[in-house]
């Protein structure tokens, strides 16, 4: 525990507390929380909770797409952090890890902390952690040793990616966790980009998966992100966008990340010129866009394309439209 005492790091974290540093610290703002909302001793001793078999099973059940996703990225950083003395952890939107990679000849002492499927890892039941406080801040974090508000834990080097399924809405946890002495900062650096690297790839699959039948366009990188998904549809209107394709381009058009996607013009989203979308094609996309830009509106549809209201009503029966 970096050479502190147990009752030494208690201290250090009330006092945090005491100090009112939470308004200027995530840390001690977690720290708070455990302390105050979950009235959690930072001195406890207890090991974590953990579902029953049952319990675990349903978990599972409940993110199963998230699960099949995974698999893959999953493997593929354990093989780049596991002889490093690391184990990989998928949790749920709860913090219970529900599935996990380690080696075998660690997985004693990974048990015996706690980091197995099925152990309660929010913070209401582990105060300040990896997987919990990500639960909580939705975003990548390293919690570090004594960063931990359990004293027991503060051997403990977690870094955790929150992940988003294919309607952005946070669906779990990806995390790396070691109680190796030696982890190093640059060590820990290159964790973070590979969890979050690895956190991408599951998004990703996730939308393709979902969204099969779709086309899936990558939209541009902004501000040296990486560019997200948007899955197009037969009639050329986006029915579907990661959660980085919504923050970078939802502004406006109803696809901002926590709000429910309404069919977008591919064009109107992507870009591109409309200026040749007319009937003369025949194209049951056309209409749709149409009525789509003018809010349903049947009268300002058929001005925008150049008809009669009658004419579209006729077009819109014959390629049983609803508006």
């Amino acid at each position: 525990m970096n050479g502190q005492a147990p009752q030494h790091h208690a201290a250090r974290v009330e006092a945090a507390i005491a100090s009112g540093q939470a308004a200027r610290s995530a840390l001690v703002a977690s720290w708070r929380r455990s302390s105050r909302l979950h009235h959690l001793d930072p001195s406890g001793r207890g090991l974590p909770k953990r579902l029953t078999e049952a319990e675990l099973s349903t978990a599972r059940e409940r993110i199963a797409p998230l699960l099949a996703a995974a698999q893959g990225a999953m493997d593929r950083l354990y093989q780049a952090v596991g002889a490093a003395g690391c184990c990989v952890l998928l949790a749920d939107g709860e913090g219970v890890p529900v599935d996990r990679r380690g080696t075998p000849a660690d997985d004693a002492t990974f048990q015996s902390w706690g980091l197995w499927t099925g152990a309660l890892w929010s913070e209401e039941h582990e105060g300040t952690n990896g997987i919990g406080t990500c639960v909580v801040e939705q975003r990548p974090l390293t919690i570090d040793r004594d960063q931990h508000f359990f004293t027991r834990n503060t051997l403990l080097s977690c870094t955790a990616v929150p992940i988003y399924d294919h309607e952005a809405a946070f669906a779990g946890v990806l995390d790396v966790s070691s109680c190796r002495a030696d982890r190093t900062d640059a060590f820990s650096s290159l964790i973070a980009l590979a969890a979050g690297e690895a956190a991408k790839r599951i998004e990703a699959d996730m939308f393709r998966r979902a969204f099969a039948h779709a086309r899936i366009v990558l939209t541009p990188a902004a501000d040296g992100q990486c560019g997200g998904l948007v899955a197009v549809d037969a009639d050329d209107l986006v029915i579907g966008a990661t959660r980085s394709a919504r923050m970078g381009l939802g502004i406006g058009l109803g696809i901002a990340p926590g709000r429910p996607l309404r069919p977008v013009p591919a064009a109107d989203l992507l870009g591109g010129d409309v200026a040749h979308d007319h009937l003369a094609g025949g194209q049951r996309a056309v209409l749709q866009r149409a009525l789509l830009r003018a809010g349903g509106n049947v009268s300002a549809a058929a001005k925008a394309l150049g008809v009669s209201r009658a004419t579209l009503h006729r077009k819109l029966k014959r390629f049983e439209l609803n508006h």
